[in-house]
């Protein structure tokens, strides 16, 4: 007999710890070298754990335990041959025994059914909550501390024939990751958010004009990411407090602009990073946010494909948000939030017209980013959408869009 001991790997740098989020074969399952075999969450994403070689599986740990890297989580005995046909069926239970399971009958009610622990009347009382609506679990129906726990509280009165289901499930490490990392942001940073307007007809133009042409030519869309990133781009070298971060005492300037774009996935929000996005052309933008974007979606993402941003783009517009406060992405300093563009009266030009507007907000950390050069951030912003051929393309849709 052979046997493997397959151990966590390393995700990335810094991560000592990963949790077991699923597994995706059962205790004694034949498995294919680099089938799939489980899902583990770190602190930063979720991946798939692949078998390193065939045979019988032998799982050595449960659903959201939290391991250590480099820590055995199963066995793989890989000298055990490949079944053959249909998977034996499970004997049932004896009849016997089936029929005393259900003979037994419901325990009497005494005295102690419905009465709460000194403990558990602590609990309810905190959270308001009557004895007479829990049912205990504790010997002969006692309430106990664990039953006033995982008491909800009413929400009110609901009809007789209405859902009172409540489900108690653990977030996965990614998620309580990011809990706490919005957290320190909001407690550490002098964290201030900035708005303005940006009138979208230009760009609308553009991109009727020249989409399909495009799309032939790179096999990629026109959308509205390439135009903010590289318009972002542009503002941040004007304003490079923007593009810095704190390191204790000092300021960190970056010379390059490295740009996250905030994708949701299937395990939740992911900010893989557009590199040296001052290199790149509409094409290469476009070509960049797809990637990644698919990469996310399909769990394939990478730590290292989301590390390092210097200035972060999220578009809550394609949930239908009209204006938020985005949360800065830490240790970045400067965050800026796309919203959904809606047709609203503008005066242009002396007339009220009715145009595109979309709303765009900078959240910036004050501590290193004063109020010119958050305005001026945005203001530029604005003025690169508005006017994409003068600011972004050098005069010359044709060619920037050819590149």
């Amino acid at each position: 007999m052979s046997v493997l001991e397959m151990k966590v790997p390393s995700p990335g740098e810094s991560i000592t710890e990963v949790e077991i989020a699923t597994w995706l074969v059962e205790d004694g399952d034949y498995v294919e070298k680099d089938q799939p075999i489980a899902e583990v969450d770190s602190d930063k994403a979720t991946l798939e754990l692949p078998a390193e070689e065939s045979g019988i599986i032998t799982l050595k740990a449960e659903e959201g335990d939290a391991v250590e890297v480099g820590a055995v989580v199963c066995l793989i005995d890989t000298s055990a041959a490949k079944p053959t046909g249909d998977a034996p069926v499970k004997s049932e239970a004896p009849k016997e025994e089936n029929k005393v399971e259900t003979s037994k009958a419901a325990p009497a009610a005494t005295y102690a059914t419905g009465t709460a622990s000194p403990a558990a009347k602590k609990v309810l009382a905190e959270k308001g909550i009557a004895t007479s609506a829990i049912k205990g679990t504790g010997k002969d129906g006692r309430i106990t501390k664990d039953d006033a726990v995982k008491a909800v509280p009413s929400m009110g009165t609901q009809p007789a024939n209405g859902s009172r289901g409540t489900e108690r499930k653990k977030m996965s490490m990614l998620r309580r990751k990011v809990a706490e990392r919005l957290v320190t942001v909001k407690n550490e940073t002098a964290m201030l958010t900035t708005f303005n307007e940006v009138n979208m007809q230009p760009i609308f133009d553009l991109r009727k004009q020249y989409k399909e042409d495009f799309k032939a030519k790179h096999s990629v869309g026109l959308g509205f990411m390439s135009f903010f990133t590289l318009a972002v781009v542009r503002a941040l070298r004007m304003y490079p407090d923007v593009n810095s971060m704190i390191d204790g005492d000092f300021q960190i300037k970056q010379d390059f602009q490295d740009i996250s774009i905030a994708v949701s996935g299937p395990k939740g929000l992911m900010v893989p990073v557009i590199r040296n996005a001052e290199n790149l052309s509409f094409r290469g933008v476009e070509s960049e946010v797809k990637r990644l974007a698919i990469r996310a979606r399909d769990g394939q993402i990478t730590i290292d494909e989301m590390t390092g941003g210097t200035f972060t783009i999220t578009n809550g517009g394609v949930f239908g948000s009209m204006l938020s406060t985005p949360i800065i992405n830490p240790p970045q300093s400067g965050i800026l939030g796309m919203h959904n563009i809606v047709n609203r009266p503008m005066a242009v030009d002396g007339q009220v017209v009715i145009q595109p507007i979309m709303y765009v907000a900078l959240s910036y950390d004050h501590r290193i980013v004063d109020g010119r050069e958050s305005v001026g951030f945005l203001v530029a912003v604005k003025e690169a959408l508005e006017n994409p051929v003068e600011f972004l393309m050098d005069n010359n849709p044709t060619k920037a869009l050819e590149m």
